[in-house]
């Protein structure tokens, strides 16, 4: 079972589940197919702590939730 397979798992349980990829393998098709079913930024393996941190930051930036708490200040 590889990333793909695992996320289509995760989104049968969740739907819309949001996920940051991380691989030590160039970008791929399986890449591209996992990111549109809904996964969010790709990172390449060795990476900064940093980098998956502005990864997350902006999958949460795409979403209503984080919108909302935007807008009431509280971000």
């Amino acid at each position: 079972m590889d990333g793909l397979d695992t996320y289509r798992k995760i989104i049968e349980i969740h739907p819309g589940q949001k996920a940051i990829i991380a691989s030590g393998f160039s970008e791929t098709d399986r890449v591209k197919e996992v990111q549109g079913l809904g996964a969010g930024v790709y990172s390449r393996k060795p990476f900064l702590l940093e980098k998956i941190g502005l990864a997350v930051k902006e999958e949460l930036e795409k979403s209503a939730v984080f919108r909302l708490f935007l807008n009431a200040g509280l971000y």
